[in-house]
């Protein structure tokens, strides 16, 4: 039996892969640009509160309130064509960020200042969960670790490097609110460019394979529509399965990120030459984590077809429980920075496997909704474990208890996934006697 091939290059000579993978990159590089101009305008601004609790609550009120409109992009996008939906958000997008922009120049804080960012992260939920919806419509099955490893790491580092570029560039125009106004409005230039590479595709190329008409969505829509995706999923049992690993990391992820933005904010502020403090400092810290996803895409794949997706999720649940204690518990500089890159290393692969195992166990028709209830999962958590960090944390973010707590939780998720796994791989070798009997009698 001959496999279709399942390398990068047998994946960039599609020209509807390379241009997804286009729009993915254009799109979450202003994502960096933008979100860099929002963490300098409130996270390192002189005259914001530096406790964790205000921290947290900032991050609440930005990711919570967007998270509601999941299960509505989750139906919207299995009924209206995707590509659709990516050309359109992006240009919301870049008119949005121009009202962001304005109130910062106008150094507005305060409801109206997170609203207007709210709108902006409200719209990101169409456009990353049809990026995922859409990824199988440009590749073939076999090539799906391939294809998730090479988009959403490649998408992961160009944010990364947006943010650097961005805050690069407040060397030369400032850190006032001129200066973050100005990357406000720089972030629109890569939203349009996205929506004018995605025009290339044919309205049906993307799907849903069903398309449905319907120009509204009632919330009895919405709830009917959430349900049954909900069905879908319970009825994988695969794609439930790596749905609450994610939910359990995503967790751990958020309380370990406000542990470095106040270890950042409050407590590394001189720091060296070679490891910093402070914005330079978390700078350092995103390009660590993005090079620890880029290594992930880049070894993922192999490990996945040597050892398989469940093999390799269990092995980076151990490899981050080990990575948080042995290094982040030095809380110095090098030490984090080692610690942040074990950890993007970590949460890239098992993001690979997540994505794939859904594309895989999911019929089409429900991707939109399953992609949307993972999305809104996967900021839900991370916010609950940002309020949780903020009555566990201390200002200065260093917590050996909870670093520990952090570890165990990590080692009894994999413990958990790993007899998960091998249940499922022995019902497979010896399946039930009713269900033989009953292949047999077919």
């Amino acid at each position: 039996m001959q496999h279709a091939p399942t390398t990068v290059r047998h994946l960039l000579r599609r020209g509807d892969f390379r241009r997804l993978l286009l729009t993915r990159l254009s799109s979450q590089f202003g994502d960096g640009v933008f979100q860099a101009a929002l963490a300098g305008t409130v996270l390192f601004n002189p005259q914001s509160a530096a406790d964790p609790i205000d921290v947290a609550a900032g991050f609440a009120v930005l990711l919570l309130p967007y998270s509601l409109v999941g299960p509505f992009a989750g139906v919207w996008l299995d009924r209206w064509s995707r590509r659709q939906v990516l050309l359109v958000a992006n240009v919301v997008r870049a008119v949005l960020v121009l009202a962001v922009a304005a109130l910062v120049l106008a150094a507005v804080q305060g409801v109206g200042f997170y609203v207007a960012g709210l709108l902006v992260f409200s719209v990101n939920r169409f456009v990353l969960s049809a990026l995922s919806a859409a990824l199988p419509h440009t590749t073939d099955e076999p090539s799906l670790v391939s294809a998730n490893a090479l988009s959403t790491t490649a998408g992961a580092i160009a944010s990364v490097l947006g943010g650097g570029a961005a805050i690069g560039a407040t060397e030369l125009i400032g850190r006032g609110p001129g200066g973050y106004a100005t990357l406000a409005v720089a972030s629109a230039v890569p939203y349009l460019g996205a929506s004018a590479i995605v025009s290339g595709f044919r309205r049906p190329h993307l799907g849903p394979d069903h398309l449905t008409l319907a120009a509204t969505v009632s919330a009895r829509d919405v709830l009917h529509g959430m349900l049954a995706g909900a069905r879908h999923v319970a009825a994988h049992p695969p794609a439930t399965a790596v749905l609450s690993v994610m939910a359990v990391h995503r967790v751990f992820y958020g309380l370990l990120t406000l542990m470095t933005l106040l270890l950042y904010r409050n407590t590394f502020t001189d720091g060296s030459s070679l490891f910093p403090g402070g914005l330079a400092g978390l700078a350092e810290v995103l390009a660590a984590g993005a090079t620890g996803t880029l290594l992930a895409a880049a070894v993922t794949p192999a490990a996945v077809r040597r050892w398989g997706k469940a093999a390799w999720v269990v092995g980076m649940l151990v490899l981050a429980a080990a990575g948080q204690l042995v290094l982040g518990g030095l809380f110095e500089p090098p030490a984090v920075v080692a610690a942040v890159l074990t950890l993007g290393f970590v949460a890239q692969g098992i993001k690979i496997c997540v994505d794939t195992t859904l594309q895989e166990a999911v019929e089409d028709d429900f991707r939109g909704r399953v992609f949307s209830v993972y999305d809104t999962l996967f900021n839900v958590f991370f916010v609950v474990a940002l309020l949780a960090g903020a009555f566990l944390l201390p200002a200065s973010g260093i917590s050996w208890p909870l670093l520990v707590v952090i570890g165990a939780g990590y080692l009894l998720t994999a413990v958990v996934f790993a007899r998960w796994a091998r249940g499922q791989a022995q019902r497979a070798e010896h399946p039930p006697l009713a269900l033989t009997r009953a292949n047999a009698t077919s």
